[in-house]
């Protein structure tokens, strides 16, 4: 498995999760695990996503999910696993 990593913070607005997971699905990438939460009116989401039957690059997929992040408005940002393991070792 190659997993990612992909946070999503802005505020809330409707259809942040349904614009993400359409470009992933798009894309052949799976989502394993997905958790997100409300803060007032912030926005934040956190998932585990498996990119080896992707049919772009971890290069195309980070680049897109940012300017995707940009056009509506929240900040996406996107780490291979064993890079966001090993940052946040103890």
């Amino acid at each position: 498995m190659d997993k990612v990593i992909i946070t999503v913070v802005g505020k809330d607005t409707v259809g942040i999760i349904a614009k993400v997971c359409t470009y992933l699905s798009e894309k052949n990438v799976n989502v394993l695990d997905i958790s997100q939460t409300i803060v007032q009116e912030f926005f934040n989401m956190m998932m585990i996503v498996d990119i080896n039957q992707a049919q772009v690059s971890f290069e195309e997929i980070y680049t897109r999910l940012e300017q995707l992040g940009e056009e509506i408005g929240v900040k996406i940002h996107c780490q291979r696993e064993e890079i966001f393991t090993k940052m946040h070792r103890i």
